[in-house]
């Protein structure tokens, strides 16, 4: 979630209250809906706008999200995703592992890129959409330039060559698998159409889709950045004009052995150099991570070049931070943006509540304070970290009982625990303060 401010719709359909909350109330930033929570993201608004319209034209954007566990990270970018969306840009968002998505190995990003391909009509995947959009595109652009049905086939053969020229010279095979699943589909063999678009997602071992589409062996490395390139193209004609990629978790890098986390870095840099080359129009490139990813030995400081292209100033106020900046820094809860932000769950409930005046009168603006207070002192007293557990507390032990139990008060009915189980690790480390530690004299 994100701090401090007011700029949120006042319609809103039952439906986005009820998923927003239904998250919360499991622990979890909710997919979508997240207007309605961000609060204290306006200083970010008018530049990130600016960067959406440039990879609208055409343009290419690369951010890196920098703040500490629980400041909203991945709030941030899922709500600059449905900013993307409303520009009808695709986004997908990546969790970087060493062992699942370890970002050197490029193609299994791009693999899970298309996994989790989204656009504002389709939930991910959204490659096949996406890819039957684009060819029947194709054919209106035929038929538009004068194009008769018999001649169509080969008319659309034509425009898909000359669209795909710049990505066949690096990457020859991605228009191969485009003809090879066209003809599937021309041939009703759906089997073959589908094993051809899943060799096309990055997908191995399909040896099916090889043999069907002629291509041979499995994307490696350097075959994702041509296959991008392939997809931000696809994607453009088909009526998306940018694609948002976020790779969330990025300080997963520092754990690797330091061959890996040698290789991830250059990798990351590579990407960013790429980016900023145009190779890839239409490319918002985001990372997340921690400032001890971006400022320590085991992370971007390893790699000078990486760091130089990453240097930003923060030793001023962080009201001054520039939000055109390389890296944008989310600077966390305070204790009052977490009751601000509890008021706004508070009413956010009480406008599908069977009793809304119980609800915010039971649960008003003071035990709101209290609540958050609480929770922050359960968690060690670092507010940074207690949002996630904070909401879910609210919703699912107070709101609902509230709204639920015509005698429940949640000042003599309610007392906060917390148990192990239910917390994050960063969490269970919060709530562990020196005082609980057993030493043995």
């Amino acid at each position: 979630m994100s701090t401090a401010g007011t700029n949120r719709p006042t319609q809103v359909s039952a439906a986005r209250r009820r998923g927003v909350l239904d998250a919360l109330r499991r622990g979890a930033v909710p997919e979508n809906g997240l207007d309605l929570l961000a609060t204290g993201l306006e200083r970010f608004e008018p530049a990130l706008d600016t960067d959406l319209d440039t990879v609208a034209a055409g343009g290419s954007v690369f951010k890196a999200v920098r703040g500490e566990y629980g400041s909203g990270k991945t709030f941030f970018t899922r709500w600059l995703a449905e900013r993307a969306k409303r520009r009808n840009i695709a986004t997908c968002e990546v969790q970087i592992s060493e062992t699942e998505t370890p970002l050197h190995k490029l193609e299994t990003v791009y693999r899970r890129l298309t996994e989790r391909l989204a656009t504002a009509s389709f939930p991910p995947s959204a490659l096949r959409p996406v890819v039957d959009a684009w060819f029947y595109a194709l054919e209106e652009d035929a038929l538009a330039d004068g194009a008769s049905e018999e001649e169509l086939p080969t008319a659309v053969e034509k425009l898909l060559t000359a669209r795909l020229a710049e990505v066949s010279r690096h990457a020859p095979s991605f228009a191969t698998a485009l003809r090879g699943y066209r003809s599937a589909l021309a041939a009703g063999d759906e089997a073959t159409a589908a094993a051809v678009l899943a060799w096309l997602g990055g997908q191995p071992h399909i040896a099916a889709a090889r043999r069907a589409a002629g291509v041979r062996g499995d994307l490696d490395h350097f075959g994702a950045l041509g296959f991008l390139q392939g997809l931000l193209t696809v994607l453009r004609d088909s009526g998306h004009p940018g694609l948002l990629v976020v790779l969330d978790e990025v300080e997963t890098l520092q754990r690797m052995r330091s061959d890996a986390r040698d290789k991830a870095l250059n990798a990351l840099r590579q990407l960013i150099d790429e980016v900023h080359s145009g190779r890839f129009p239409g490319l918002f490139l985001a990372i997340t991570g921690t400032p001890a990813f971006y400022d320590g030995q085991q992370g971007i400081q390893r790699l000078p070049p990486l760091a130089q292209r990453l240097a930003t100033d923060f030793t001023t106020d962080p009201r001054f931070d520039n939000p055109c900046a390389v890296q944008l820094r989310l600077p966390g809860f305070t204790q009052e943006s977490l009751v601000e932000l509890g008021r706004t769950i508070r009413d956010l409930y009480a406008r599908s509540a069977e009793a809304p005046d119980r609800v915010t009168g039971l649960a008003d603006d003071a035990y709101v304070a209290d609540l958050a207070h609480a929770v922050g002192g359960a968690l060690g007293g670092k507010v940074g970290v207690a949002p996630r557990l904070f909401l879910k507390k609210l919703i699912g032990d107070v709101l609902d009982r509230i709204d639920q139990f015509p005698d429940f008060d949640p000042r003599q009915h309610y007392t906060l625990t917390t148990a192990e189980g239910e917390l994050t690790d960063v969490e269970r480390n919060a709530a562990v303060s020196a005082d609980d530690v057993e030493l043995e004299l």
